[in-house]
């Protein structure tokens, strides 16, 4: 068990890096690739995700010790509005709700897997992720990229840019694979 928290400890802040990279990546995939049109709070998810993208990687480059107070502010609020969109598509608590007047209604589900997950469950997922692994890396204070030995990494890009260049690369062939020529598909 001591092996697991203490991989999770040098770890958080990448498990926070990727899961912000997947969370972008997938909101661009519905978007641009399946024709989701995204509503007003799917908007202020994207507002409050797109940066920890860059904040999380920036912050491990750097080795900065104060990285989740950073993120902390932005996952969290991202958190309350996922929160209260899934709340708004799959009860009645916000029946009266006034969110989303203008444009795509809030409580429309392009997705519904298994009953329950759609795209605000996924964003409240990986907001959650972030804020729990933010809050790992501040309780034990661990400096940002060191390895099982606790050394500092000479080269912390290393891995950042691995990360971020493995996730652009399955979004890319997602999209790819998304647009292809109508006629071709077809054959």
């Amino acid at each position: 068990m001591d092996r697991i928290a203490n991989w999770l400890n040098r770890n958080s802040l990448y498990i926070a890096l990727i899961t912000a990279w997947v969370a972008m990546c997938g909101s661009l995939y519905f978007s641009e690739v399946r024709g989701y049109v995204p509503c007003v709070l799917c908007w202020y998810q994207r507002i409050l995700m797109y940066p920890l993208t860059l904040v999380v990687a920036i912050g491990l480059l750097r080795r900065d010790w104060n990285l989740p107070y950073y993120v902390l502010p932005f996952s969290l609020i991202g958190l309350g509005v996922s929160t209260y969109h899934y709340l708004l598509e799959k009860t009645d608590l916000f029946a009266g709700s006034t969110a989303c007047r203008q444009g795509v209604s809030c409580t429309t589900q392009w997705i519904n897997w298994f009953g329950f997950v759609t795209i605000p469950f996924l964003a409240l997922t990986a907001f959650l992720i972030i804020s729990i692994m933010s809050v790992i890396a501040l309780v034990n204070r661990e400096p940002v990229a060191e390895d099982e030995e606790g050394d500092a990494l000479r080269m912390p890009w290393l891995p950042v840019g691995a990360l971020i260049v493995a996730v652009l690369a399955v979004f890319a062939a997602l999209f790819i694979s998304g647009t292809q020529d109508p006629q071709v598909a077809a054959a």
